[in-house]
């Protein structure tokens, strides 16, 4: 087993070459008679065979065995994570709110640790996705996953994770994001001294997370290219007794392995984990009047089969400058097309005084209403608007095109908040017909 200081490549949908040995990788094909140090030559796609150049998606691994080096795929039970469609569709237009996800007090992994919250769309028809939320306490060492169902989205909430995978390994921290593809091996561990972890993670069903275009922005602002980073080549080749868990097809699977799935020597390609620090958004804000519309907060996106219509948008609310003139600046009251989860990485969310926890959720469905709470529309509507700064604040947004429907493990949960709609109740009537 090579031992590994943690480095990185940089851009984002780069094609890379990285190599653990000098030599493992071949020049000038693919798949040679013999690869060198004996390894197997092995693609790994993320697109249809014929999708254009520019949306082509595929990597080349140099690896010790071949993945079809396994047991036969039994079913594993897993009562707690759910795939779109639902067998009974849970959907309502009332506005819904979650605390976060306790600790678990059990030795918990990661894959145990997932809770469904709530999906949309059909993963059998590849829209929409499944949003999870995790939490556990410990590391994942002879069990290994993969998800064939969608690219997953990890957004951790509380303490760094190092993500071993067959590519190489990356530790999110902090205010980092990972995204790791469709049908990618890999183990979830706690990293920095972390001895509990907990998060959110989007399910991702649809068309791969991209960037968005910049359109009137132009050239430079959101999320630079340069500052996504995917691993570089580390294998090991161990023997022992793991299981390797799959979701295939809305079902937990799991296979019996005699060798670590993580012994890539080599890989080449453009399908690969990759990280983000949302601390380096370039974030584009009004400078006069109004409050802009959450999508000039994109991050990544995931079109759908409609041009404007994404089946994900991930938006965050990072710290800013507020500086906007005559103009209410929280989100104003709305009701959307679009339907919007959202969660609190840390801080405060300024359209919520209370209620709204690090690590909670909120569900506001297809033109369901939603906006501040009564305490926060009455402080902004009579502040003095010097300009401000949102400080020591995180908040995210998973935006799509389709109704979320909860799982009944979500609306049953304890963590859920059932009287959220009050938060509204307070609000009263300032109407005066004599003064304009």
């Amino acid at each position: 087993m090579t031992t590994q200081t943690l480095e990185y490549q940089s851009g984002f949908r780069n094609h890379f070459a990285s190599e653990a040995l000098p030599g493992a990788l071949p020049v000038g094909q693919n798949s040679p008679q013999k690869c060198a140090y004996g390894l197997y030559a092995e693609q790994l796609t993320g697109s249809a065979f014929t999708a254009p150049r520019h949306e082509n998606l595929r990597s080349w691994l140099y690896r010790i065995r071949p993945s079809v080096v396994q047991s036969a795929y039994t079913p594993l039970e897993n009562g707690r994570v759910a795939t779109s469609p639902l067998a009974k569709p849970a959907a309502d237009p009332n506005q819904m709110r979650w605390d976060p996800l306790p600790m678990p007090t059990e030795p918990t992994d990661f894959v145990d640790g997932l809770l469904t919250i709530a999906v949309n769309g059909d993963a059998g028809t590849q829209s929409g996705c499944g949003v999870h939320v995790y939490a556990f306490n410990r590391d994942m060492t002879e069990r290994f996953f993969y998800d064939a169902d969608g690219e997953l989205l990890i957004v951790p909430q509380q303490g760094s994770l190092r993500l071993r995978t067959e590519l190489g390994e990356l530790e999110v921290k902090g205010s980092e994001i990972a995204v790791i593809p469709r049908g990618m091996k890999f183990q979830v561990r706690l990293a920095d001294g972390s001895d509990a972890a907990r998060g959110y993670v989007c399910e991702n069903y649809g068309s791969p997370l991209e960037l968005p275009g910049l359109g009137p922005i132009g050239a430079n602002g959101l999320a630079n290219p340069r500052d996504f980073e995917s691993p570089v080549a580390a294998f090991e080749d161990v023997q022992g007794d793991f299981e390797l868990v799959a979701k295939f097809s809305g079902r937990f699977w799991v296979t019996k392995l005699g060798h670590s799935p993580l012994d890539v020597v080599a890989w080449h390609g453009n399908y690969a984990p990759y990280k983000y620090d949302l601390a380096r958004f370039n974030t584009i804000n009004t400078v006069s009047f109004d409050h802009p519309d959450p999508s000039i907060f994109t991050v990544l996106t995931s079109a759908s089969d409609t041009p404007g219509m994404a089946n994900i948008d991930f938006v965050i609310f990072p710290p800013r400058w507020m500086v906007a003139e005559n103009t209410f600046r929280p989100p104003y009251f709305h009701r959307n097309l679009m339907s919007e989860f959202m969660g609190l990485i840390h801080g405060e969310y300024d359209a919520k005084a209370e209620g709204f926890l690090p690590g909670g959720a909120s569900l506001h469905n297809c033109m369901s209403p939603h906006g501040p709470d009564a305490e926060t529309f009455e402080k902004a509507s009579n502040a003095e608007l010097t300009p401000q700064r949102l400080d020591a604040t995180l908040a995210f947004m998973f935006e799509s095109r389709y109704v979320y429907h909860p799982t009944e493990a979500a609306l049953n949960a304890d963590i859920r908040q059932r009287d959220y709609v009050d938060v509204w109740s307070t609000l009263r009537s300032h109407f005066n017909p004599q003064q304009p």
